[in-house]
């Protein structure tokens, strides 16, 4: 039986790969702390989705270790040794890094250092998905030309017709601390590829996220929306009007593309993970869809000041994703995300 080691497991994208690997009938492996509940307190605690993963899956074990830990780190992948890891455990959120910049590097930075070093010395051919952001290119989107629409802002460039590619720069831009300590990691993955020979990828994501995402105000954006919305609550909007535009993916397609990636997988690679221009939606166009679904009209504030490194518009181009990988493309539509994260905050909320 093949293993896999998740870290971040209990998390919205490491879950997602822990029940789909599982299901194909992997020896999952997972890897958390529950600092999410650290960073975020009680709203992001994650214990749930670890009882639930603990208690519905018999190939499932969790290890309570914090990828920080190099020592705990070397040692588990010295035990296991993995036939392919997906590094999902991070600080996500460039609002909180300001606050915590040793915390953050730590977790971003240093321990993606530590699980390569970790692979490469016990595990070398084993591919490794690590789960990157769209914030390595700090606010340089927002250099793009755009237009400003009734409900959106959309890039008045053709030559971004199809979104953000990835040769796209990272250079002179504010990136925010967290999307400083994410390009450290990004391009350690890439090198451990490159230099070493090792099968790596990394994945620059826009808004992954789905039913399972404990989504808070400074991070999970779509989930964090709906709770709001479910509770009855007030949502912040941070400048642009609210016209600001997020591609969205669900993390079933993301589970998607971690299995094609570790079916056939390639040495140093980047690619943007979203939803594209299909999936792409502003917050008054959030506000709408929600709504139509909950009866319940968006509550909302204005904060005229935007957020540090914050993107006017983003979506993905996904085509080096689908030329490289053909069987894989978008399976769930952005309709279908607003209903499963509303069936899920309405039941969770009950």
């Amino acid at each position: 039986m093949s293993r896999l080691l998740v870290t971040g497991s209990s998390g919205l994208i490491g879950s997602e790969m822990v029940a789909h690997f599982a299901q194909l009938g992997w020896d999952v492996h997972g890897v958390d702390s529950n600092q999410r509940a650290v960073f975020f307190g009680s709203g992001g605690d994650t214990r749930w989705m670890q009882h639930r993963l603990t208690s519905t899956l018999r190939n499932f074990r969790h290890h309570e270790l914090d990828v920080r830990d190099r020592g705990g780190i070397d040692r588990l992948l010295r035990d296991l040794k993995p036939d392919a890891i997906v590094h999902a455990a991070a600080q996500p959120s460039h609002d909180r890094a300001a606050s915590i910049p040793f915390d953050d590097f730590d977790t971003n930075a240093v321990g993606t250092l530590n699980l390569l070093q970790a692979a490469r010395t016990h595990c070398i051919e084993a591919p490794f998905v690590h789960f990157s952001t769209n914030k390595v290119y700090g606010d340089a989107p927002n250099e793009i030309a755009l237009a400003e629409l009734d409900t959106r802002w959309d890039y008045a460039d053709p030559a971004y017709a199809h979104g953000i590619a990835e040769d796209f720069r990272i250079d002179r831009s504010t990136h925010s601390i967290f999307g400083a300590s994410k390009v450290a990691a990004d391009v350690m993955v890439q090198e451990y590829g490159r230099y070493f020979g090792m099968r790596t990828c990394a994945l620059r994501g826009g808004c992954l996220t789905g039913p399972s995402h404990s989504g808070v105000e400074l991070h999970g954006f779509l989930s964090y929306l709906v709770k709001v919305n479910v509770e009855g609550g007030t949502y912040r909007i941070f400048g642009y009007k609210g016209k600001q535009v997020r591609d969205n993916i669900h993390s079933r397609d993301v589970a998607m593309f971690a299995e094609a990636f570790i079916a056939a997988p390639r040495s140093g690679e980047v690619y943007n993970l979203g939803g594209g221009k299909g999936n792409s939606c502003s917050i008054v166009e959030a506000f709408g869809m929600v709504a139509e679904r909950t009866g319940k009209p968006m509550r909302h504030e204005y904060v005229e000041q935007n957020r540090v490194g914050d993107h006017i518009c983003y979506y993905s181009d996904l085509r080096r994703m689908m030329a490289h990988y053909p069987g894989w493309s978008i399976t769930v539509a952005l309709p279908t995300i607003f209903d499963e994260i509303v069936e899920a905050w309405q039941r969770r909320l009950k």
